[in-house]
């Protein structure tokens, strides 16, 4: 019955990557054990004070509809943290609370995007950025980076793809797919092009501040060049950094006018966020914080051991990542090797024949890659590993 449906739901495909766990969870439910390496959710369980939150909230009588943009204790941790950790300053009407990061982004573009204009979004991406562009009428501009440049658009392709009907510019850091991480001197490189064009908007999503390695301190390009602060969104939540994917909290900060904006899209949507998923989500953001640097030593072990023995596969080159648990493989010469098409055949390869859950490169928009997420056991890492070095 495809004559019934709207032109605008016609234009988006599926997650790619929900795609791929929808079929893992199939061929498990045949009783076939997959080695699961697509899904992007940490393997860690919520910690208990945030699940003690979430049941005191229920037995508190905190189950009725909240305001729509978040209660007002929860606006304040998140004013708070940001005062905390990013040296950023928040009013009450500068921040909301949504049903998880996608809805920020969702909401984001529903509030400003209009028809004609052009969202730049560096490639790889994270899935749903272009198709919620197109679901705003606007149009996506795809700026191709690589493994040479180690994923990161430069400040010259920046200023190449900005054109008079440039609306939005998107960074996400640490990445999702590549576990990129920009440098406070690549965003402010970034930031100078951008304070040449003050018609642009910008969203960083740093859903992933806080699962990162190394001795740097996380910067989002706000942080690099605060001039920026005034037209730019910060998307955040609590999935990621503590382990509560299931929980759907997402939260934004920036400026006044775009988040009421977006508060009144998301009052004819979804309205309020799960009021007890927002008390324990209070908890995560004003509670004991040392489940992040367990999740994140995990996270680092496991991705030595990805990068050092994916390297040694004939036809892988992997690059290391600085965060988030994603490695981002070129893998052409191993679809050469096997004689297939491409890395959406591949995935199907893995799948089918190997048992491995793994996501194309192309549904990122890089074709020639896979997507390894290393949020799962370093058992199934090493049977991950094992089954590619076998063929």
């Amino acid at each position: 019955m495809p004559e019934f449906l709207s032109q605008r739901v016609q234009k988006v495909k599926p997650s790619a990557t929900l795609a791929v766990t929808a079929k893992a969870n199939e061929l498990k439910a045949q009783g076939i054990q997959i080695v699961p390496m697509g899904s992007g959710e940490p393997d860690f369980d919520t910690p208990k004070n945030i699940q003690q939150a979430g049941i005191d909230a229920i037995n508190n009588g905190e189950t009725r509809y909240t305001a729509v943009d978040g209660t007002p204790v929860l606006k304040q941790a998140i004013i708070d943290k940001f005062k905390r950790e990013n040296n950023l300053k928040y009013s009450n009407t500068e921040v909301m609370v949504s049903s998880g990061g996608k809805q920020v982004f969702y909401n984001l573009c529903q509030a400003v995007l209009n028809e004609g204009d052009e969202v730049i979004i560096p490639a790889p991406y994270w899935v749903s950025y272009p198709d919620m562009v197109i679901l705003g009428d606007a149009t996506p501009v795809i700026v191709e980076t690589g493994l040479e440049q180690n994923f990161k658009i430069t400040p010259k392709q920046l200023e190449a793809s900005i054109t008079g009907k440039t609306k939005l510019f998107v960074i996400n850091s640490p990445s999702n797919p590549t576990g990129a991480v920009y440098t406070e001197a690549e965003l402010q490189a970034l930031a100078d092009v951008l304070k040449q064009h003050p018609q642009v908007l910008i969203i960083t999503d740093d859903i992933y501040e806080h699962i990162r390695w190394g001795s740097d301190d996380f910067v989002n390009i706000v942080m690099a060049e605060p001039a920026l602060k005034d037209r730019t969104i910060i998307l955040n939540g609590v999935s990621k950094g503590y382990a509560m994917t299931g929980w759907r909290i997402g939260y934004a900060g920036g400026p006044e006018v775009i988040i009421k904006a977006m508060k009144k899209i998301q009052g004819q949507s979804t309205s309020n966020p799960c009021s007890i998923a927002q008390a324990a989500a209070l908890e995560a953001l004003n509670g004991d914080q040392s489940i992040i640097g367990t999740m994140v030593d995990a996270f680092e072990e496991r991705h030595e051991f990805i990068i050092n023995a994916l390297n040694n596969i004939d036809g892988i080159e992997c690059p290391r990542s600085q965060g988030a648990f994603y490695s981002f493989p070129r893998i052409e010469g191993l679809i050469k090797r096997l004689d297939l098409k491409d890395d959406v055949e591949f995935s199907a390869y893995c799948l089918e024949k190997l048992n491995i859950a793994l996501v194309p490169g192309s549904a990122f928009g890089t074709p020639g890659y896979i997507r390894f997420s290393f949020a799962t056991s370093m058992d199934n890492i090493k049977q991950a590993v094992e089954k590619l070095a076998s063929i």
